[in-house]
């Protein structure tokens, strides 16, 4: 392939679809049609957030990580403590966080350069515990067990208050994924971006053709921390409070089976999952509060026995069964 052919192909995958507008149009107005969800609706934004931010290093750069959600709740803790101790302005406070969490995951990085799919996963992992321990034990900062709570917000661009209904975070948690999602597929669609896809398919491959793989690494690595850093920013300041779950293992964990459900490899994939596994978590544990986890893990179970395209597209099935009956 050559250059030429390359960036034809990199323009046409960034284009937008006839779909996204309306989408996003949906998203905006669902406040204003579900008023009673618009707390869902914006932990959905965020979780769709933090979804990306792991497909960025997952779908398009081969890295497994469990322990993603030590950016997040480092996002978290930097803008609930930058709006108790400095200002209360939200978007400051999100920029704040974001660069805060950039900063550790720009020292994180050193720790993926080298080493097995196993070796990586593993230190990710490490990576998490060792913030969660952190936030425990420095309670004189972060309040310990019992998190940090009281964060008041300003109102968002001085107009827009923080209100019990949730529209505002909805809102503000949309708009702030609108951005990230149009600056994120800019630039998976770059030159840079295909870098990236070249080394998760094959990184002695990549390296031999003269991609930079530490650097590419060091630099996605960085991104994912950030974008990450800046979904944990949005729960902190849209819940008033940052506690040790932000860190947790399950986190990081739901994180995955998200992307699971919603595909890796395409931006769509974080929000799409992100939309249906809070959906039947809310759904599901109000009919079963004990055991909503059984039929989410049935639904996975589901899911990859099945497969994703037949699951969701059920008239497929017929066209593999005209399949079979013609050999």
């Amino acid at each position: 392939m050559n250059l030429a052919t390359l960036q034809n192909s990199l323009k046409r995958d960034a284009r937008i679809r006839a779909w996204e507008p309306i989408a996003w149009l949906l998203a905006f107005t669902s406040p204003f049609l579900l008023p009673n969800h618009s707390l869902l609706i914006s932990e959905i934004a965020i979780t769709a957030l933090f979804a990306m931010s792991l497909d960025l290093i997952l779908g398009y750069t081969g890295i497994v990580s469990l322990g993603h959600a030590a950016f997040f709740g480092m996002g978290a803790y930097s803008a609930a403590l930058f709006a108790k101790l400095v200002m209360p302005d939200p978007l400051v406070g999100l920029l704040v966080a974001t660069l805060l969490t950039a900063l550790l995951g720009v020292a994180c990085s050193l720790t993926i350069q080298r080493g097995s799919d196993l070796t990586r996963l593993m230190v990710t992992l490490g990576v998490g515990l060792i913030m969660y321990e952190l936030a425990n034990k420095l309670d004189w900062l972060t309040g310990g067990a019992d998190g940090l709570q009281g964060v008041v917000m300003a109102p968002v661009l001085g107009l827009f208050e923080f209100d019990l209904t949730g529209k505002t975070a909805a809102w503000y948690s949309l708009a702030v994924v609108l951005v990230f999602f149009i600056l994120l597929r800019r630039w998976v669609h770059s030159p840079f971006g295909a870098g990236l896809k070249a080394i998760r398919d094959n990184r002695l491959r990549a390296s031999s053709i003269g991609v930079n793989v530490s650097l590419r690494l060091g630099v996605v690595y960085t991104l994912a921390a950030g974008v990450a850093g800046a979904a944990g920013a949005l729960a902190a300041q849209t819940t008033g409070f940052a506690s040790l779950d932000l860190f947790a293992f399950d986190r990081s964990a739901d994180l995955m089976l998200i992307l699971v459900i919603g595909g890796t490899g395409w931006l769509w994939g974080g929000i799409t999952g992100a939309i249906i596994f809070k959906i039947m978590q809310s759904v599901i544990s109000d009919i079963t509060p004990q055991y909503w986890t059984f039929w989410i893990g049935l639904f996975l179970v589901v899911l990859v026995l099945v497969g994703r395209e037949r699951l969701f597209k059920p008239w497929t099935w017929f066209a593999s069964l005209g399949e079979r009956s013609a050999a």
